[in-house]
């Protein structure tokens, strides 16, 4: 297939193009610098809904750009540049691509388990309904930005992406040096579910989900065995071979990071990936030590 790709530079990103090339995929990108572009590139600005050049015999879209919700402590303007980084470029995209001819086949967009918001210990998969609070908002309006792409009739795959596991960046990439330097151990009261999955599993299941047609709306990429905070911090120690006793309290978390806090850290999902493996997804790293293993020695 040739498969267009957003945000393909990202954590997420860097690990998905090479596998799909290794299945035999053509990629192109959508960059927003031209000297970061390829010949084969496509230029666009997604805030002013512009992309320069003629999008055709395109196969397939994965849309993974949109502004970190990490990046810095969250304000109203910090609210509203991750809001519309998302919304704004979903929408622009999928009009886009419906309005080709001929259609692509399947649309992929990145969204998040922060759709279903604090659910203590419940157990939840794709039909569970959505939380409340800025992030469970924000997917949920996320996720029905790709719905000009899915009224076109183009197969949409909405993915709610866990704690993505890599040393490279994101949650675990900040983490990693204060558990080094034995200065880890649980955030809050330890018991939040912590619904996780491994870098490599995230990049083959989305490769899952573009080549296997009967996969379509919500995809939790998710391990099967979510764990409690306390859990998390135990394996980390256990593969670094540090103590984990420095624990940071709820009232610690929140003088750090404000509102991001209760939403990032100190929330509580257990998010099941019901729909990846009813249609036959087999997870390399399904535990979480073998994951953190995996990801913190072989990378």
């Amino acid at each position: 297939m040739n498969i267009l790709v957003s945000g393909s530079r990202g954590l997420i990103g860097s690990e998905l193009i090479p596998r799909l090339k290794a299945n035999g995929h053509q990629v192109r990108r959508l960059v927003r610098s031209a000297k970061n572009a390829n010949p084969s590139d496509f230029l666009w600005d997604p805030a002013r809904g512009e992309i320069q050049g003629e999008l055709k015999n395109i196969d397939g879209v994965i849309h993974l750009a949109g502004e970190s919700i990490a990046s810095g402590r969250w304000n109203d303007q910090k609210k509203k540049e991750i809001r519309d980084s998302r919304i704004k470029g979903t929408t622009f995209l999928s009009e886009t691509i419906a309005a080709l001819s001929p259609l692509p086949k399947v649309f992929l967009c990145a969204s998040a388990i922060g759709f279903y918001g604090d659910r203590g210990s419940d157990t939840l998969d794709e039909n569970s309904s959505n939380g409340s609070g800025f992030l469970a908002e924000l997917c949920r309006d996320w996720e029905a930005a790709t719905n000009p792409a899915r009224d076109a009739g183009i197969r949409v795959v909405n993915l709610r992406i866990g704690v993505a596991l890599s040393p490279k960046g994101g949650a675990l990439g900040k983490m990693l040096l204060p558990f080094q330097l034995g200065l880890g151990g649980n955030v809050g009261s330890g018991e939040q579910e912590m619904s996780w999955i491994a870098i490599d599993d995230v990049a083959q299941a989305m490769v899952h989900c573009i080549e296997n047609e009967s996969v379509s709306g919500p995809v939790n990429l998710t391990a099967p065995n979510p764990v409690p905070n306390k859990e998390f911090t135990r394996a980390m120690g256990k593969v670094l071979s540090r103590p984990t006793v420095m624990p940071m309290p709820d009232f610690a978390a929140r003088l750090a990071l404000g509102e991001m806090a209760d939403e990032l850290l100190l929330s509580s999902a257990k998010v099941l990936p019901t729909k990846l493996q009813s249609t036959g997804f087999q997870f390399a790293y399904p535990e979480i030590e073998g994951a953190l293993r995996h990801v913190i020695n072989d990378k």
